[in-house]
């Protein structure tokens, strides 16, 4: 007698097809979150690196002195009449999950911080005054201190703006770590404005290094004009 019917599957075949499942599912949003966080890095180099064009149009028209006063933020300077910035959301990056808006105003949210070195009682320094541009950093992104990237900058932040000194933030308070690749890695804009994606922290060149190291004898230089 011939038997018709279709040969089932086991309950161990679609246990393995189900597991099978579950591993490319994995792999794929994996492979998704990583390339998505690249694109983030991209876009925050990018914005880095407008700022830093804008900030060389200011600084052209202001005898090579850094925006930033005791009545004007560095952000409002840049952005006047948008002269030098042509959108504000360059200001706001792409690993800030705050809300943003294409018209900054007092309460607009600003992903980025100039070094809190380049015043000196609220009055920005020129650029001659940097010993080391290719090291030094002047941009660079503001991290609060909290167990996830977050930030809390905002259009209203006291003067001379919101400011950055190695890993910590005004306002926001210490970070724990980078903005990407697990924290291990941000992005700064340096004096020369060339933009790099630097260690957060180790025995080589990192953004938190402030001690001369045989690794990393500029760190003295990164933070400091």
């Amino acid at each position: 007698m011939t038997n018709n019917r279709s040969p089932a599957f086991t309950l161990i075949e679609l246990l393995v097809v189900v597991a099978i499942i579950g591993i490319l599912l994995a792999a794929a949003v994996w492979a998704f979150q990583g390339a998505l966080e690249r694109a983030k890095a991209t876009k925050d180099m990018s914005n880095l690196r407008q700022i830093a064009m804008a900030t060389q149009m200011y600084m052209n028209d202001n005898n090579g002195v850094f925006p930033g006063s005791a009545t004007q933020t560095w952000m409002s300077q840049l952005e006047l009449n948008r002269k030098y910035l042509s959108v504000w959301r360059i200001l706001e990056s792409p690993f800030d999950k705050r809300s943003t808006s294409e018209s900054g105003d007092g309460t607009t949210a600003i992903s980025y911080g100039i070094n809190s070195n380049i015043y000196v009682s609220n009055v920005p320094i020129s650029a001659d005054k940097i010993t080391k541009p290719t090291v030094f950093i002047v941009f660079a992104p503001t991290q609060a201190s909290t167990p996830t990237v977050s930030f809390q900058g905002l259009g209203n932040s006291a003067m001379p703006g919101v400011g950055v000194v190695a890993a910590t933030s005004t306002p926001g308070g210490t970070a724990t770590g980078g903005t990407h690749s697990n924290r291990a890695k941000i992005n700064a804009l340096c004096a020369d404005w060339h933009a790099e994606t630097m260690s957060w922290s180790g025995t080589g060149p990192a953004f938190t290094n402030t001690m001369p190291t045989a690794s990393d004898p500029d760190a003295q230089f990164r933070w400091s004009p």
